[in-house]
C-alpha cells in the first residue's frame, strides 16, 4: 500500500465543521509526509557531471588535502592514502573508486519516546527532509525588530517551538548560547536544552572531541537507559573539518574521527565560498567543494568501512562586489542544488544549506530568498534541507516567527514535491461527465470530499480572505500572525521528555545552565 493510499483509506471523522477546524489547526497535513522523493530539478547535464566527478578525483589524488594530523595519517597511509611531496593528503583514483563503491547508500536517524518510528528519519539519495541547525549568534526580537545575543534559553525555546511544528523533521543547535562561554558546560547545556525540548532526530555539533562520550551518556538518559542510543542513534553529528581550500581543521577532524570509529552518523559539511575560498566559476568551487566532501567521505569509510556519511558539499556564494557571504542568491541556489545532484550521482544521501536569506526581517526579499533556494534544493532531491527553520541575516540571526512561515513554507514545497498523480481515478473523465450535466459544478461532488484532504495542503498562516474580510480583522500581514502562533506555543508548551527521575541524573552528574524555571509557564 502507498503512502497515500494509506492516507486516503484513514476514516476521517465529523463533517465539514470538523474539517475545517483540522486545516486551520497545527497538525500534520494528508497530502504530504516527510521523506517525498526529490530528485527532478537537474542543473547538471550527466555529461557534466562526469567532468566535475574528474576534476575532484584529479585534485584529490595531485594536490590533496593539507595540514593532516598524524592520527589522521596513522589512520589511514596503511589503508592507501599517500603523502604527496609537499606534506599534503592525497587519495589514488583507484582508492576513490573503491571506497564510493562500498559507501553507505541508506541509514536511518531515530527519533525517541513517543516519535519512535512514525518520526525516523530514512536517509537516502533524495528522500527531503527539513532540519534546522545553524549556531546563528543572534535571536531576533519581534517586539523591537532587533536582534540581541542568543542565550541557552533560547535553544530550548526554539526547540520546543520545532517540537509542535510538523514540517520540520529534526532540531538542532540553531542558535549558539552566548551567555555559557565555558566550552563544557556549553555542550552538555545545549545538548540537554535540545533532548527536553524535543523528541525529533537532532543534527549538532561539538567544541571538541573530548565531550562525545559524556555526550553519549547524555543521550543514553534521554533515549530509555544505559546502551539505548547506540542501538537506535538519534542523532547526525555535524561539524566543518575542512578549511578551504583544501585544508584540515582539527577540531571537526578529530570529532569526524571518533564519531567514524563508533559507525555513527557524520555530517560533514564543506563550505567553499566562491571568489574568496573557491574559484570564481561556479564550476570550480562545484568541483572543489566536491573533492573537499569526498576526502571526508573517504577518511570516514577508511577508519571504519561502511559507516554513515553524509555528502554534505555546501558551497557559498559571494557578493565579489564587497567580499561578503550572500546566503539568498540565485548562484546560492543554483550552485546548492547542484551539489545536491552530485551527491545523488554517487548515490549517498545529501545535506545542503539553504534557506539562508540575507534579508534581516520576514518582508519581500525573505520571501522571494527562502523560496527560490527551498524550492530548488527540495526539487533537487536534498536528503535534508539544513540552515531550514527561522535563519535570517546570512544566517548571523535566527527568528521565532520566520522558523514558524518556514515550517509553512516546507509544506507547500513538500506537495510540489508529490507531483501529480496521474490515474484512471485522478483524471474523472467520468465524474467530469457527471458534473458538466448536472449540476454544472463540482462542489459536493463524493469526490471532492474524497481528496479534499489528501490532494491539497491547506495552510494556516498564509492570507486566502477576501480584502474587505482582511481589512475588518485588522489588516494582519504573515509576520503578525506568525507571532501569534510563536506566542501561543511558547506560552504553552513546556516539554522535558528527560522525565523527572533521568532529569534529576542529568543535572546532579552535569554542569546545566538552564535553570528549571524557564522550562514551566510563569
Amino acid at each position: 500500500m502507498t503512502e497515500l493510499t494509506k492516507r486516503r483509506s484513514r476514516r476521517r471523522a465529523g463533517g465539514r465543521e470538523a474539517r475545517a477546524a483540522v486545516r486551520t489547526s497545527n497538525v500534520a497535513s494528508q497530502a504530504i509526509w516527510p521523506g517525498i522523493s526529490g530528485g527532478r530539478y537537474k542543473p547538471l547535464s550527466d555529461a557534466d557531471m562526469s567532468r566535475i566527478h574528474e576534476a575532484a578525483l584529479g585534485i584529490l589524488e595531485r594536490t590533496g588535502v593539507g595540514d593532516p594530523t598524524q592520527e589522521v595519517l596513522d589512520l589511514v597511509l596503511p589503508k592507501g592514502a599517500v603523502v604527496n611531496e609537499h606534506g599534503r593528503l592525497c587519495f589514488p583514483r583507484a582508492l576513490m573508486e573503491d571506497l564510493l563503491a562500498r559507501a553507505a547508500s541508506e541509514f536511518y536517524v531515530h527519533a525517541r519516546g513517543s516519535r519512535a518510528g512514525k518520526d525516523d528519519m530514512h536517509c537516502t539519495k533524495d528522500k527531503v527532509y527539513y532540519a534546522n541547525s545553524g549556531t546563528a549568534v543572534t535571536t531576533f526580537d519581534a517586539e523591537t525588530r532587533s536582534y540581541r545575543p542568543s542565550t541557552l534559553k533560547d535553544i530550548y525555546d526554539f526547540t520546543r517551538l520545532v517540537d509542535r511544528l510538523d514540517n520540520i523533521h529534526m532540531t538542532g543547535d540553531t542558535v549558539l548560547a552566548t551567555d555559557v562561554p565555558q566550552d563544557y558546560e556549553h555542550d552538555m547545556s545545549m545538548l540537554y536544552a535540545i533532548l527536553a525540548g524535543s523528541e525529533k532526530p537532532s543534527c549538532l555539533t561539538f567544541r571538541t572531541r573530548e565531550h562525545i562520550q559524556d555526550a553519549i551518556h547524555l543521550f543514553d538518559l534521554a533515549s530509555g537507559g544505559e546502551g539505548k542510543f547506540l542501538e537506535k542513534p538519534s542523532v547526525i553529528f555535524g561539524g566543518c573539518p575542512i578549511v578551504s581550500p583544501l585544508r584540515f581543521g582539527r577540531e571537526n577532524l578529530e570529532i569526524l574521527i571518533d564519531t567514524a570509529k563508533m559507525g555513527l552518523v557524520c555530517d560533514l559539511a564543506v563550505p567553499p565560498q566562491a571568489g574568496a575560498t573557491s574559484p570564481a566559476p561556479l564550476a570550480g568551487t562545484l568541483a572543489q567543494a566536491v573533492a573537499e566532501t569526498l576526502s571526508c567521505v573517504a577518511i570516514a569509510n577508511l577508519i571504519n568501512p561502511g559507516t554513515p556519511v553524509v555528502f554534505a558539499a555546501w558551497p557559498f556564494i559571494t557578493d565579489l562586489r564587497t567580499g561578503s557571504f550572500t546566503g539568498g542568491s540565485g548562484e546560492q541556489a543554483l550552485i546548492s542544488a547542484a551539489a545536491i545532484q552530485m551527491g545523488n550521482f554517487y548515490n549517498l544521501p545529501t545535506s545542503v544549506g539553504c534557506g539562508m536569506t540575507d534579508s534581516k526581517i520576514p518582508d519581500a526579499q525573505y520571501g522571494l530568498e527562502k523560496a527560490l533556494t527551498f524550492a530548488l534544493a527540495a526539487h533537487a532531491g536534498a536528503n535534508r534541507l539544513c540552515e531550514f527553520g527561522g535563519m535570517l541575516g546570512s544566517l548571523m540571526g535566527c527568528s521565532f516567527e520566520s522558523m514558524v512561515i518556514d515550517n509553512e513554507a516546507a509544506g507547500m514545497i513538500s506537495r510540489t514535491l508529490r507531483g501529480i498523480e496521474v490515474s484512471d481515478d485522478t483524471l474523472s473523465v467520468d465524474v467530469i461527465h457527471e458534473c458538466a450535466i448536472d449540476p454544472g459544478h463540482f462542489l459536493g461532488n463524493a469526490q471532492t470530499l474524497q481528496y479534499m484532504e489528501t490532494e491539497y495542503v491547506y495552510p494556516s498562516l498564509l492570507d486566502r480572505e477576501l480584502t474587505d474580510t482582511w481589512e475588518k480583522a485588522g489588516r494582519q500581514d504573515m509576520f503578525e500572525r506568525s507571532r501569534s502562533v510563536v506566542d501561543d506555543i511558547l506560552s504553552n508548551h513546556y516539554p522535558n521528555y528527560f522525565g523527572s527521575k533521568a532529569d534529576e541524573e542529568v543535572r546532579s552528574r552535569f554542569p546545566i545552565k538552564l535553570p528549571r524555571e524557564v522550562m514551566r509557564a510563569g
